[in-house]
């Protein structure tokens, strides 16, 4: 008889362990879940662009559309003052206002229309203004518009390389 109580306690024994440990395990399999979780959503929000690399001129081929005085190429400025010659400048699209102006100056167009903008103020990942200014673009069915390629601001990239100014 005590050895069927002795077997009954060792039998309990090993179930609560086995029970316990299964816990254990269920548990630290939910911290990692947990720990996952939060990995994925402390991760940096990766921004789409508006425009794909397909969209960007380079400053270099934008010297040679201009001296082609057959091109249609209609420029605007989205807050670099119209440096560039025929550009038209419709402010700093960052804000309200510049937008709504280039918004009007684009109902006027046929959604064909070969459309660049440039800003120029800095390097685009930190420019206010040209992700509003080509989601209008996208926004209004534009099919034939691109983004000048100004990696580090128009004086770098522009004016320091001697390509034509003014209006």
């Amino acid at each position: 008889m005590i050895n069927k109580y002795f077997y009954s306690a060792i039998c309990l024994i090993i179930l609560l362990t086995s029970a316990c440990k299964n816990e254990t395990q269920e548990s630290a399999v939910e911290d990692n879940e947990v720990v996952n979780n939060y990995a994925e959503e402390a991760k940096p929000e990766i921004q789409q662009e508006p425009w794909s690399q397909q969209q960007l001129l380079e400053p270099s081929e934008l010297v040679q559309l201009l001296d082609n005085s057959e091109d249609s190429l209609v420029i605007f400025s989205l807050g670099a003052g119209g440096i560039i010659p025929g550009s038209k400048d419709t402010g700093p699209s960052g804000e309200k206002e510049s937008l709504n102006n280039l918004r009007q100056e684009l109902e006027t167009l046929p959604k064909d229309s070969n459309i660049l903008i440039y800003c120029g103020c800095c390097p685009f990942d930190i420019c206010p203004n040209v992700r509003p200014a080509f989601a209008l673009l996208n926004e209004m069915d534009f099919t034939n518009h691109q983004l000048l390629n100004l990696r580090e601001n128009i004086k770098v990239d522009w004016i320091d390389k001697g390509y034509p100014v003014g209006n």
